[in-house]
């Protein structure tokens, strides 16, 4: 494989330890970055060849763990002007002023893309709630109505304080919908 000979580092929260996480970090973020940058290189690679290169973080130095805070990412990409950095879209927010985004496939991370899934490592936070506890565990109705009303999801609801992204409102309503609902969930 045939890739720049620039040197890059890449600081990062912790290897993540939930499998969900791992998963958004290797098949999103890794994956695509590998075939942003080294399409012809990874081409004719088999499938298990593939996942080998795309859904592995390197151990040579290149990654830097920073642990879990932000806040010491954002400032060690305001020291070092050639390094990258992975962290939530609300700390590039608070930072415009002092860095500047990656583009993915052509793509900024802005919150329309986020929102309209259009930014490839940008992913929706879903939360599930057993049919069977509603009415046995006492708020589990009121709680997801509350996650999902407009004072909290919506275009000024104080999840966004948060760091969420609200949703286009026609999705919001369709999952308020499925909520109050209590819609099982189709895979």
């Amino acid at each position: 494989m045939s890739l720049s000979v620039e040197h890059v580092l890449v600081q990062g929260q912790q290897r993540p330890r939930r499998e969900e996480e791992v998963q958004v970090l290797e098949r999103l973020g890794q994956e695509v970055g590998v075939h942003a940058v080294a399409q012809p290189a990874v081409a004719d690679m088999s499938e298990d060849d593939m996942e080998g290169v795309c859904q592995s973080v390197r151990e040579d130095g290149a990654f830097i763990e920073a642990g879990e805070n932000d806040n010491l990412i954002v400032q060690k990409l305001i020291d070092d002007k050639g390094m990258y950095g992975v962290f939530g879209y609300s700390f590039l927010e608070e930072n415009a002023d002092r860095l500047q985004a990656a583009t993915l496939n052509g793509m900024i991370p802005t919150a329309e893309a986020i929102a309209a899934d259009e930014y490839p490592v940008a992913r929706s936070l879903f939360f599930y709630v057993k049919k069977e506890h509603v009415g046995t565990i006492p708020g589990i109705a009121e709680f997801v109505g509350e996650f999902t009303s407009d004072d909290a999801a919506g275009e000024d609801g104080y999840l966004l304080d948060k760091g969420l992204i609200p949703l286009p409102q026609a999705d919001l309503e369709a999952y308020r919908k499925a909520g109050a609902d209590l819609t099982p969930l189709s895979l």
